[in-house]
This record gives C-alpha cells, structure tokens and sequence, in this order.
C-alpha cells in the first residue's frame, strides 16, 4: 500500500499561515513552529505552495528561482531543518512544482531576449502581425489577452496566466533537462514529492488563432494534449529513482482524461485534482454562479468514485472560495462545517485538508476591491468594467469567488490580530477570528476542530475508512448516503445537506454523529452527519 493512500495531506499557504518575525507575513520558521499542530490533526504530509525565490505577481507562481527559498519566507537552511523537523514527527513535505511558466524575472527569461542566447527559445515567441495585431486570438485564464511585447526583443511572449508569468517552451529539449534537474535538487534535499501545478497544460501543439470562444479561446491546443503526457513519462523516470509521490492540478479534465494521467500502467501522475465537483455552483467559469444543488454535487462525486480507483479528494484550496459557506450552510455553521469534514476523511481516495478548514474558517468579509491581493481578481474587475458593469455588481461577482477568501491568514486565537502576527498582515484578517478560532476550538469538545481529529483517529483506526470500496446508496435532493466496504467489515455514511430534517434508509450502529445522540432511527437532523457500523 503506498504511503499516500494512507495519508491525509494537509496544504500550507505559507504567506498566511504564522508570521515568525513580525513582518506580516507567514515564513518557514512559522511553519515549524506549528508542527506539533499538524501532527495532533493526524497529518502524514504537507503541501507547501510555493516557497521559491519569487517578485511575488502572483505569490510565488510565478518563480524567479526554483533553486532559491524567497528571503521573506526565509533561508535554504529554514526549508532543510523543515524537512528534518516534519520527518521526526512522521510527516512528509511535498513541494509545489510550477513548471509550466516562470516569472520573466527568471534568468532564463531575461536571457531569451537575446535572439542569439542558449535560451532564447525557452519560452514562446511569436511577432504580430503588421498592423499591430498580436501572434493568434488566444485568450488567458486571468482575463486577458495572453501575448505580452518585449521591447527588448521586439517580439510578444505567450502567457496563459500573468502577464509576468511567461509559458515555457517544450518544444526546446533543454526546457525538459532544466526540469529534471530541479525535481533532483529537491528529491535530494528530502522532500517526498511534487503537486504539480496546472500540469495538463504544459504542451502546445500549435500557435495557430482558434475559434471564438466565451472564454479561453485556444484552448483545444493545450489542453491535456500527447506532447503532455510525453513530458510527465518522462519526468516519472526520475521521480521513480526516489519513489516520489505526484498529484497533478488538471483543469478541464474529465474522468477519461484523468485514468489517461493518472492509470496504474501510463507511468505519469499518481492521481490528480478534478474539478468538475467544484463547479456545480458555477456556469462554466467559477465568476458565473448559480445556486448550489446538492443533488449534482452528489452525482459528480459518485461518478469520479466509480470512474477512478482512486484519487485526490478536496473542498478547498488556495483558489476557491471556503467550503461551509459554499456547500454548508452559515446558519448551521458548526454541523455543516462538521458534515463537510466527515465527507472529506470518509470517501474513497486521499484527502487534501487545507490550512482553516479544520476550524471551519469563512470566507473574507472584505468591503472593496482595494482590500483585495489577488492579481486574478483585479485583471477581472478590469473586464467587467470593459463590459460597463456597474461597480456593485462587479464587486458581488468577485466577492464570492475571489482567490483571497481562502488566503485570509489563520486564525490561531481570538486577538486581532488572530495570533498570526505581531506586525501588520499582508492581508487582512477576518474579524470573525474573536469567534472562529483554534484557541477557542482547543477548549471546546464539541468544536468543529476536535470532530477533525476525532475523525482522523477514527480513519487510522478503521482500515475500511482508508482502503475499503465505496458503494453508493442514496443521492436525493437533500441525502447522501454511502457504504465503505473491506473485508466483510462495512461502514455507512449518511448526510443531509440541508436545514430540515431528512430520512434515510441507512440503519446501523451508530458510531459517529454531529449531534448529541445514543442511537440512529433513521431521521437525520438539519446538516446531520451519521457514520454506522
């Protein structure tokens, strides 16, 4: 059995996790002095995003050195005692690998403006046309057009995401060698593995304009293509000299798609992160919502069950918006946040908690735009303001999707600032932090806190909660029901997801609920999580 299967793997946002020094901003001695926190949850690995050299456009995605810790986070010397400190308290470290654009204040970039340099064809270089027109009609993720001019080589580069986030060339075999050699650096430095980020996008077949599309025009010449699965069988050889572990950010993949990443027999990605369950609140693109249906969410959940032996499981992450509010409910905050928990560490596949979501953090309650960080946020506002939105309107747009819902830093007490730092935040603090808080959630044994670590111990010590099958039994408008198989030992999970009570056919002995009770009759309380033998 791999070590993974075995795991829950908890994500670091490392600028909003604990600030060490009084600068506003969380770092790597931080982290370590946290550890014993991730150790009580049950944690057997950490993903860090990245810690890398970086400006900062797009914190720490667009990295200037991969070789390099950026000084705010701290030193070389702060991620190797990291590493040593995480191992002696069982727990892996897994690095953030963004390999398909640097920043242009990577060398190699800065070097490719010169036509005659070694790495002049690092990256896409296209001219435009003569009339100004620029190299195709692709359109990017951040809202914009993707081609940026360089006055200094007179030629527009290609950038799927921030404009100082330049698209590497594979095309180059030197790009791949560059690869290599990094995953080598820190495989050897102990690190356990890499999530890969935006991995399926990494080949482009063509530079050839596309057909128009509402968004992402162009995206049929990136999207999951061969040239990709070529590069990750290539990357696998290495990582197999050190029984690496990978999970893959994949966007716009489909349960084919992924079996094609991450099959037992393809030698490219040990599971990847699906998105389709997180887009059941949306029309296409996350800034188009609709009203949250559990009834789909319980479908598409079902389906990457069935579809794919095993994969990563998650509600949240550093690019979406926190989970109660989304899929729970505010007004039952502590039972959905404890429903959503019991979902996450009793389905099939490895869970991914992230930093907050085990004390049941919300969403920013910023007020405008200007309280805002995220470089995502500001290039759509200024779409919709080219689209005549009014302000309101675009702010509500943002508000509710926007990367920085889940950046806000950690609430480790009820102090303002939220035992995070001693100097100013980089981001603002949620002023629920005198409420929602780890210190408080420490005393209280009902806490959405302690449901985390109880069922973390309950998942170590049933064997079925880790590695059984999952058979689905109920998917209405409010139930979702499911049974854990393994060795003639089974476990059902029912939930409603709503603020009324709600009947199951589920029976059983009752071994975990989110409410005050001794047995289980059928009939599930508003936002009630039941686990059964």
């Amino acid at each position: 059995m791999e070590w993974w299967k075995d795991a829950i793997i908890y994500q670091i946002y490392p600028r909003s996790f604990q600030d060490s020094n009084g600068d506003g901003i969380g770092d790597i001695p931080g982290i370590i002095s946290r550890l014993d926190h991730l150790q009580e949850l049950g944690v057997g690995a950490v993903w860090l995003s990245p810690v890398y050299k970086s400006p900062n456009a797009d914190n720490g995605y667009d990295i200037s050195d991969y070789r390099e810790i950026n000084p705010e986070y701290g030193t070389m010397e702060d991620m190797e005692q990291l590493i040593a400190e995480a191992k002696s308290r069982g727990i892996r470290v897994i690095m953030d690998l963004v390999i398909n654009h640097t920043s242009t204040d990577h060398y190699w970039f800065r070097s490719s403006r010169d036509r005659t340099s070694p790495y002049a064809d690092y990256y896409y270089w296209a001219r435009g046309g003569a009339n100004g027109e620029l190299p195709n009609n692709w359109t990017g993720f951040f809202g914009e057009d993707c081609w940026e001019f360089d006055p200094e080589r007179c030629e527009y580069y290609l950038h799927l995401f921030a404009r100082s986030q330049a698209d590497l060339n594979y095309h180059n075999p030197a790009v791949l060698e560059e690869v290599k050699d990094i995953l080598r650096f820190w495989l050897e430095k102990g690190v356990a593995g890499f999530r890969c980020d935006v991995i399926n996008l990494l080949w482009k077949d063509s530079l050839e304009s596309s057909k128009k599309r509402l968004a992402l025009t162009g995206l049929e010449h990136y999207l999951s293509l061969e040239g990709t699965h070529g590069i990750l069988r290539q990357l696998r050889e290495v990582l197999d000299e050190y029984n690496a572990f990978t999970v893959g950010e994949t966007v716009f993949v489909t349960p084919e798609m992924a079996r094609d990443l991450c099959g037992r027999d393809r030698g490219e990605l040990d599971m990847v992160f699906s998105f389709q369950h997180m887009e059941c609140d949306q029309y296409f693109i996350k800034w188009f919502k609709r009203k949250f249906r559990p009834q789909v969410f319980f479908d598409c959940l079902v389906k990457w069950q069935k579809e794919l032996d095993w994969n990563a499981v998650y509600l949240e992450n550093h690019d979406q918006p926190r989970s109660i509010p989304r899929f729970g409910s505010k007004a039952y905050w502590k039972e959905s946040g404890k429903l959503l928990a019991t979902l996450l560490l009793t389905v099939r596949g490895t869970p991914f908690l992230y930093q907050g979501q085990e004390i049941g953090m919300m969403d920013f309650d910023f007020t405008r735009l200007r309280q805002l960080n995220d470089v995502e946020s500001k290039n759509v506002d200024k779409v919709l303001r080219r689209y005549h939105i009014p302000r309101k309107l675009r702010w509500k747009i943002i508000a509710r999707s926007s990367r920085d819902n889940a950046r806000t830093p950690f609430q480790w007490d009820g102090g303002p600032k939220a035992g995070f730092t001693g100097g100013r935040p980089w981001l603002g603090i949620n002023s629920n932090c005198a409420e929602i808080n780890l210190a408080a959630q420490e005393e209280d044994p009902d806490s959405i806190w302690n449901w985390y670590k109880d069922l973390s111990a309950l998942r170590r010590e049933h064997t079925v909660l880790r590695q059984g099958s999952f058979v689905p039994l109920e998917t209405g408008r409010q139930v979702f029901a499911y049974r854990r198989e393994l060795a003639g030992e089974s476990m059902t999970v029912a939930l409603n997801f709503s603020g009324q009570n709600a009947q199951t056919a589920c029976r059983g002995t009752l071994v975990r609920s989110n409410y005050p009770r001794n047995g289980f009759d059928g009939t599930l309380r508003p936002w009630e999580a039941v686990i059964l033998a």
